[in-house]
């Protein structure tokens, strides 16, 4: 897992390389939802390319494994280990210049993600979580103590995730009981839990690429990572990452009851 782990930071050091050249450019972006999506979904040559780089690097150094990614097909999806990746998580952000995006490497094992990493390569910032507990940099992380939902600070991408009726109600409901509600934080927010800044995430609509990665990184640091039935987030969809084990168990209470 350790050298895995490090495979995983060249896979990033690469799509950096691609990335950062394109960052507050005036870049040409397409729109997804002509493809069912549905709701504006942006995509940029940036998005595209550095999930190339990291498929080919893949590739030539592991061939039996799989490749899952947001922009190109699933590759080998019978290999026992499998890497889940989104080049741009927050492509939205990265279009109007914000930070707040990152790219996201999982390595999937049986199901389940066993290494994640978060590169924030604008702001020089790096985030995995694997066997030696969840670090940002030489920094070991931790989620903090916040079991009274009343206190709690959460974030979440944006509202319209939500799908409109009992789903978005449910979030609404969350939403009014809590102290701090931040909006637009993309794959960020799940960063800032681990390291004890941010207490609760809650959204829906994800795919795997969107939060496998950061499932590693929030339960090394001490987190807790479901969906809202309180069962396995790695196939994405409605979840809830908090800090403190007894919020969680709040939260999904709410969730559940509206």
């Amino acid at each position: 897992m350790r050298e895995l782990l490090g495979f995983a930071h060249r896979l990033a050091d690469a799509s950096g390389a691609v990335i950062k050249p394109h960052f507050r450019t005036a870049i040409n972006v397409t729109d997804k939802k002509d493809k069912g999506e549905g709701r504006y979904s942006p995509v940029t040559i940036a998005d595209q390319g550095a999930e190339a780089a990291i498929r080919a690097l893949i590739k030539a150094k592991h061939p039996d494994h799989g490749i899952m990614g947001e922009e190109h097909a699933h590759e080998n999806p019978g290999a026992r280990l499998t890497w889940v990746i989104d080049p741009i998580d927050g492509t939205k952000a990265f279009i109007t210049g914000l930070p707040t995006w990152g790219t996201l490497i999982a390595l999937n094992e049986g199901g389940r993600p066993v290494l994640g990493l978060l590169d924030q390569p604008i702001i020089g910032e790096r985030f995995v979580g694997g066997p030696d507990g969840a670090f940002l940099g030489a920094t070991k992380l931790k989620t903090r103590a916040c079991p009274d939902l009343a206190s709690a600070k959460l974030c979440c991408t944006e509202p319209e995730m939500f799908e409109p009726g009992p789903e978005r109600d449910a979030f609404n409901r969350l939403a009014r009981q809590v102290a701090l509600r931040r909006f637009g934080t993309d794959c960020y927010a799940y960063a800032m839990l681990a390291h004890g800044f941010v207490d609760l995430v809650v959204e829906a609509s994800l795919a795997p690429w969107d939060i496998q990665a950061l499932i590693p990184i929030v339960e090394r640091a001490g987190g807790v990572v479901t969906n809202w039935e309180g069962g396995s987030a790695a196939d994405g969809g409605r979840v809830v990452a908090a800090g403190d084990a007894a919020l969680h168990r709040q939260v999904l209470k709410v969730l559940q009851q509206a």
